[in-house]
């Protein structure tokens, strides 16, 4: 086995879900940080106007590309269970299926964006003095779908075989050229929000481009041979049946958030700006939540297929108490030196003013996602999707929804508008740790002593 692969079936546990879930978090915060690029560039250097946005589009397109992120899930699950029943002769068909399907994904999510994105953008209510620029960026945004699908497909293979520096080594570069990219097209062109949604399509170009050279030049079963592209039926349904309801799980999470963004909206440009400079620091915090959570799927995929009910538990144990110790850590750091950081987006004070009320009411309670995370991470790994995506959208979004149009409508603050995730988190990491123990005790009695 190569260095850069792990072994997930022997050994020490602790050490290999920290290299395993440390550059899978990284790489998400990267990714996140995409985003955050165009925004600190435009608030900076253009406008309110422009970051305003920007940040209005975040909450719509986690909408429209959760669904194929979740197959993607799918994807990891399938081939590490192949990997962990010994079945290496399957493998290379499944990468072959797993990559034709990002393939399609990716030109699907480009064409919805082209079509979709002016009407939805009046839906969500986001003002009249940024909707052009929005729709503008959103439609720039939509023409990297295919290469951000290609990217995270293939990153799920690279993954299923315990290789997650790679995919990160590819953000590095594109985070690079991304960052440099944006600054010469807004203060050297002036191209404002054109400027920074055609640097995100390059540079999610470069990271796409990189993972399809590492897997043609990986060993087989994991090379891809562009003559063998196509959809094995059989695979297919297994992502579907895995990364179908994580997908599903991921649209109505963001349509809740979606429907939370257009009361966010209603109280102007500047909170929406404050908002997503602020949610900017939670997506990094949830991210790290989300590497140990993606490591549990993984690393309970190859245990539960190779019949390894103790290891099974251990990776339970160890990734939900290093999650959320680290994302403790990182929430700290974001909290503390919250002026500084901030500062980094705006100097505008009512702009502040409104990042700093999402960060109190947020950060702190941050690591109780991964209550549900983590453990819906390890029923899926399992192979049981949907029971932590119906509870999670009963939990989060439904009461969520709820919320907007009893409470918040009472009291219609953004104070209230904020801690309806604070209660979402408790009621949904109950029912899901409830949900973990009770499915596994019964797939354990399948599995032999």
């Amino acid at each position: 086995m190569k260095s850069r692969d792990i072994d997930m079936l022997h050994g020490s546990m602790a050490d290999k879900i920290l290299r395993f879930a440390i550059p899978l978090a990284l790489t998400s915060i990267l990714q996140q940080l995409f985003n955050s690029a165009d925004l600190a560039v435009v608030g900076r250097f253009d406008s309110s106007e422009a970051m305003a946005a920007v940040g209005s589009n975040a909450a719509l397109i986690g909408l429209l590309i959760s669904l194929f992120t979740g197959l993607s899930l799918g994807a990891n699950v399938l081939v590490a269970s192949l990997i962990g029943k010994g079945k290496t002769n399957r493998i290379s068909d499944a990468v072959h299926t797993v990559m034709t399907l990002a393939l399609i994904s990716g030109i699907i999510l480009l064409l919805a964006g082209q079509i979709l994105a002016p009407q939805i953008l009046l839906w969500i209510r986001t003002p009249d003095s940024v909707r052009l620029l929005a729709a503008r960026y959103l439609r720039l945004y939509f023409c990297a779908m295919p290469f951000i699908m290609i990217y995270d497909f293939g990153s799920a293979v690279l993954r299923s075989k315990g290789d997650s520096s790679r995919p990160l080594y590819a953000l590095i570069a594109a985070g690079i050229l991304n960052v440099g990219l944006n600054l010469v097209f807004v203060i050297g062109f002036h191209m404002g929000v054109t400027g920074v949604g055609t640097a995100t399509m390059i540079s999610n170009g470069l990271s796409a481009g990189m993972i399809v050279f590492f897997l043609m030049k990986d060993g087989d079963p994991y090379r891809i041979h562009p003559e063998r592209l196509g959809i094995r039926m059989g695979f297919l349904k297994e992502i579907i049946r895995v990364g179908g309801p994580a997908g599903l799980q991921g649209i109505v999470f963001c349509l809740s958030n979606v429907i939370i963004q257009s009361a966010i909206n209603s109280f102007g440009p500047a909170c929406i700006a404050g908002n997503t400079a602020g949610l900017n620091f939670e997506y990094i915090s949830y991210y790290v939540i989300a590497g140990f959570a993606q490591t549990a799927v993984t690393f309970t995929s190859q245990n539960f297929a190779a019949g390894n009910k103790k290891r099974c538990k251990k990776v339970y144990i160890e990734c939900m108490l290093l999650g959320m110790a680290f994302c403790f850590a990182v929430s700290n750091i974001f909290w503390f030196g919250r002026s500084t950081l901030i500062g980094f987006f705006t100097t505008d004070p009512e702009v502040i003013h409104y990042a700093y009320i999402r960060l109190f009411y947020i950060m702190y309670f941050e690591l109780m996602t991964g209550t549900y995370e983590i453990a819906g991470g390890c029923m899926r790994g399992m192979g049981r999707s949907l029971t932590p995506a119906v509870i999670t959208m009963l939990g989060c979004c439904g009461i969520r929804v709820v919320w907007l149009f009893t409470v918040f409508k009472a009291n219609p603050a953004i104070e209230t508008l904020m801690t309806v995730y604070i209660f979402t988190w408790i009621v949904s990491g109950t029912a899901v740790t409830a949900a973990y123990f009770l499915t596994r005790r019964k797939l354990f009695r399948a599995l032999p002593d």
